[in-house]
């Protein structure tokens, strides 16, 4: 029996356009589009706030490893950009660290960085359920 646990909830009203504010535990942030697309720009694209997810995970789990190994990684920047090729898509990640560092230690980084739960999910292309409501009646998909 697999016990399915929470990580993460997050709220968005848009009452209208395409500036929505996002409601994440007790912290707010804001979507929006660039102005480009439609939007007012007022906050970052979900492409980017899913870069931001994807580098701040990344970023997190690394340091996160390196104190448990007592290894010194200085400042940590992580640059994340979304590619589309036709119909598809690509991330591509560079991960820099302040700190001088071996040729082992980066390789044991890299392996880590491959196993983020963020960077999982994206790769395994996480199944979506939706259900959609009606201010009426709940509608189901």
């Amino acid at each position: 029996m697999t016990l399915a646990l929470r990580v993460a909830h997050v709220t968005l009203d848009s009452p209208e356009g395409y500036a929505a504010a996002i409601r994440a535990g007790r912290h707010r942030v804001g979507a929006d589009e660039p102005v480009a697309r439609g939007g007012t720009d007022t906050a970052p694209s979900p492409y980017e706030l899913l870069l931001a997810a994807l580098a701040s995970c990344t970023s997190i789990t690394l340091r996160m490893y390196a104190e448990r190994k007592q290894w010194k990684l200085g400042a940590i920047q992580v640059e994340a950009s979304y590619h589309v090729e036709g119909k598809d898509g690509r991330i591509t990640r560079v991960v820099s660290f302040g700190e001088a560092l071996g040729e082992e230690e980066l390789a044991r980084l890299a392996e880590i960085a491959e196993k983020t739960p963020v960077t999982r999910a994206l790769k395994a292309g996480v199944p979506i359920a939706t259900t959609l409501r009606s201010a009426d009646r709940p509608v189901q998909p």
